[in-house]
Parts: structure tokens; sequence; C-alpha cells
């Protein structure tokens, strides 16, 4: 399910910032932003991108939350560079790589991660040293802010399976049903009455 929920999410932003990218791109000659910048879509989806990730890399579901940290992270550091069909994966095989090292006991090596995500070795090597130094080696995730990320993952995944209605007949309470583990839920209705 984590892996469904992150590639919608990232499948949305990249439609989303797809737009914007196209002009910029006619502003700037094609030249890549960053190594993690394509110069063509690849043909496989993002939501297909990441099952085969799962199928074939063995990581335990923690480490793909632990990859959207870790790409947030980046892309927090690098505002020019935003998530499009151009990039979406790369910086998703590098970011679950350097997730599966840090969490996992157990992990392939670049040369297996490469043949997976369909790059080669070389390039395998250099988004990671790119991707590290890109988030100042800052790979330490506390319970709080994995806490957080889990939350914003399962507010995804109760809008993909129930969309909202329109914002006017949304109450209060039923955002919070969205935003909260369905036992904070119950305290929450139990405190308000």
């Amino acid at each position: 399910r984590v892996v469904s929920i992150l590639s919608a999410l990232l499948e949305r932003v990249a439609k989303r910032n797809d737009v914007v990218a196209a002009v910029e791109r006619r502003i700037r000659d094609k030249t890549a932003v960053s190594a993690f910048q394509g110069l063509t879509k690849p043909a496989i989806s993002v939501g297909g991108y990441l099952e085969r990730i799962f199928r074939f890399a063995g990581c335990s579901p923690s480490c793909y939350v632990v990859a959207y940290i870790y790409l947030d992270r980046f892309l927090r550091r690098r505002p020019a560079l935003a998530v499009d069909s151009f990039n979406v994966h790369r910086l998703l095989i590098t970011s679950v790589l350097t997730a599966v090292k840090f969490v996992d006991d157990i992990c392939y090596n670049n040369a297996y991660f490469a043949r997976v995500g369909g790059i080669s070795l070389m390039e395998m090597n250099y988004l990671e040293v790119d991707f590290l130094f890109g988030i100042a080696f800052d790979l330490n995730v506390t319970p709080a802010v994995f806490a957080s990320y889990c939350a914003v993952l399962q507010t995804e995944m109760a809008y993909l399976e129930h969309p909202p209605p329109s914002i006017d007949a949304v109450s209060p309470t039923s955002l919070l049903q969205h935003c909260l583990p369905d036992q904070e839920v119950d305290t929450a209705a139990a405190a308000a009455a």
C-alpha cells in the first residue's frame, strides 16, 4: 500500500509540474538543471517503476517512507528542481537506494539497483553521490519525523480511497477523520462530545 500511495502522490506532483517544466525547458534551451533531469520521459509510469523497485529490490515498507523523507529533504535544498516526468524516476531509484542502505540490514549493491532502475552503474553511483550531498548527508530520521510523513501518506491514502466531495459539503469533523488514524479519531470525537 505504501508503494501505491507514494506512486500516486508523485505521479500527481509530476503531472502538475510537467506543465511548468515545459515552459521552463523552452526558456533554458533544454539544458539539464541537475543530473536527475532526463532529456526524454521514460516509457514506464511512476507507478509501474515503483512497483518494479518494490518487486526486485526487496526493501522493507519503512524504506519507502524514509525514501520519501529523503526526497523531500533533497527537493527543499534544491528549490530550482521540481519533480516532473523527466526526473521522477531517477529521484525515486536514488532515494530508495539511499534509504535501503541506511534502514535495512541487508540490501543489494548499486549495480543491482542500476539494473532495476534501468540506468548504468556509473550513473547510479553519480546520482547517489549527488543525492547525498544534496541532503547534506542528513540521513537520520527521528520517530516523530517518520510519523509525520506516515500521516501525510495516510492522508493521501484516504484521498485516493474516498476523494472528498466539494469543499462546501465537508464538515470539520470529516476532515479530522482523514488526517488522524482511526484510534485517534475515536479519541478526538470523544473529547469533542
